[in-house]
């Protein structure tokens, strides 16, 4: 199966390492194929960043995500710039304190920045609360995989306030899934 995730947010929410930990999960915890590409610039100081995953069972052969069937959307300007257009038969998570819009498609609406700065006590781990909630709410990788990945990507000393997080997202992205 195929998927074309895209990420988007503000420079300085881990938007691109997001990506690179999903992409980590699928290609070397999960056995599939994966291609991860970024947008660098302005971004990096606050403007709106950009960062994709292709995720496949078979050969990847263009490594530009085309038509995007997952959404990650963790800031307003990141929606307008990347998600407004998304497709009615995408489905988006959305930072639900940060994105205000809602589009067309299917999505779910994540406490992602709210849960890590109040649950957690640390906002900077809102992105990887959100990829819990993206791999529980779609099953785009394993939740086995994307815990090998986030451990193999933070910094050392950080793994036990990584692995809350994203165990929070799993229990956030389930609730989404369910409700």
């Amino acid at each position: 199966m195929r998927h074309e995730v895209r990420f988007s947010g503000f420079g300085g929410q881990g938007i691109i390492l997001s990506a690179v930990i999903l992409g980590r999960a699928a290609a070397i915890h999960d056995g599939k194929h994966a291609v991860q590409t970024q947008v660098y610039g302005p971004e990096a100081r606050g403007g709106a960043s950009m960062s994709a995953v292709i995720i496949d069972d078979d050969l990847i052969l263009y490594p530009e995500v085309t038509s995007p069937d997952i959404y990650v959307i963790m800031s307003q300007e990141g929606f307008l710039k990347y998600g407004a257009g998304a497709p009615e038969s995408a489905v988006m998570l959305l930072d639900a304190e940060l994105v205000q819009d809602r589009p067309k498609c299917r999505y779910h609406a994540v406490p992602a920045t709210y849960e890590a700065k109040n649950t957690l006590k640390k906002v900077i781990v809102a992105n990887i609360v959100m990829l819990g909630a993206l791999v529980a709410a779609t099953g785009v990788v394993s939740e086995a995989a994307i815990e090998k990945a986030v451990l193999d990507s933070v910094p050392k000393g950080t793994e036990d306030l990584n692995m809350r997080a994203l165990r929070l997202g799993f229990d956030l992205g389930r609730k989404e899934r369910e409700g």
